[in-house]
């Protein structure tokens, strides 16, 4: 009995020791108290990895129990788990060319398809493009979905999405451009957001957004987000889908007349199953419901450019600047 009882003792204090405390950051607003069966009352950002130069574009995989995510200017993407933290994953990501180049050059927007394959926003090659291997032996080894729009090379793929269809939607802003809006390599006149069928066919959707971001369906997939990262124009529009056009735009949300000491903009979102919107916005992440009301902030010092929903949408992963965080929601 004696030796059972200090058996267990030893593996009590050995999962004390392995437990890994996190600093934690910001803090949590509330302006509607449905927010509180979103996130509960003791929620707290904590710091699961940093040191990067900007985090963008996390993807929480269930199966490998991993979360993704880019750091775009390294040309990089890393994966952090639990047991392990933060580990190299994948190497270049989004600019596979032999000429040296800087600004954003790595991936951006990661998402999977409908196949199970990793799609990137690749800034620096100017391309949606497939990783041709497994999530669990990654390699730089990549075929384009999409790189030019009637013969001309796209800005920077930016933020990405599918559809129950398997279509594909993605933004493309410049910010990949070493000089953006006046890069002498810029061949598009605007920036523009579009879709790939199945088939493979290009369509451009809109041409008319200042700086589209961030992109996510509603319920359904009759109606279409998109955030617009202009500070001049930090708007969330909505469009409804018919066939291959986007009809009836409508500002969904916006920040105009910000303050803007806070850092960041309207940036990369994502929706639970409940329809909540959770997005990267000046200050940090809010927190809308389906009817565009604000119910809460996620308030953090740093820019954040985009966000991720464990599995059971319990947990919130955000990249944040030279941070990536972790939000435990709810038990």
């Amino acid at each position: 009995m004696k030796n059972f009882i200090f058996i267990v003792l030893i593996i009590l204090i050995t999962s004390c020791q392995n437990k890994k405390e996190y600093k934690t950051i910001g803090s949590i607003e509330r302006f509607d108290s449905s927010i509180n069966d979103i996130i509960s009352p003791n929620a707290k950002p904590e710091i699961i990895a940093e040191g990067f130069k900007w985090s963008e574009g996390p993807l929480w995989i269930e199966k490998n129990k991993m979360l993704l995510f880019s750091d775009v200017p390294s040309n990089t993407i890393y994966k952090w788990t639990e047991e392990k933290g933060k580990e190299l994953y994948l190497t270049p990501s989004g600019y596979t060319d032999t000429l040296k180049r800087g600004g954003e050059m790595g991936s951006n927007g990661l998402t999977v398809d409908n196949d199970n394959h990793l799609i990137l926003c690749q800034c620096g090659n100017r391309q949606m493009a497939r990783m041709n291997a497994s999530f669990e032996k990654p390699e730089a080894n990549f075929t384009a979905i999409a790189s030019s729009y009637q013969g001309k090379k796209f800005n920077s793929p930016n933020d990405v999405v599918y559809n129950s269809k398997g279509e594909m939607f993605f933004t493309d802003p410049p910010y990949g451009l070493e000089k953006q809006m006046n890069d002498p390599k810029k061949e598009l006149a605007f920036q523009g957001v579009y879709k790939v069928t199945k088939e493979g066919k290009l369509i451009l959707l809109i041409d008319s957004l200042t700086r589209p971001n961030g992109i996510l369906f509603f319920p359904g997939e009759k109606t279409i987000l998109i955030s617009n990262s202009d500070a001049d124009k930090p708007n969330w529009y909505a469009y409804d889908i018919n066939n291959d056009s986007l009809i009836n735009p409508r500002i969904f949300y916006s920040v105009a007349g910000y303050d803007r000491s806070l850092k960041g903009g309207p940036d990369g979102m994502k929706m639970d199953k409940n329809g909540n919107i959770f997005s990267a916005s000046p200050g940090g992440i809010i927190l809308l419901n389906q009817q565009g009301k604000l119910l809460g902030r996620i308030k953090l010092p740093d820019a954040s450019s985009n966000c991720a929903l464990s599995a059971d949408e319990k947990t919130l992963y955000i990249t944040n600047n030279m941070y990536v965080l972790r939000l435990k929601m709810r038990d």
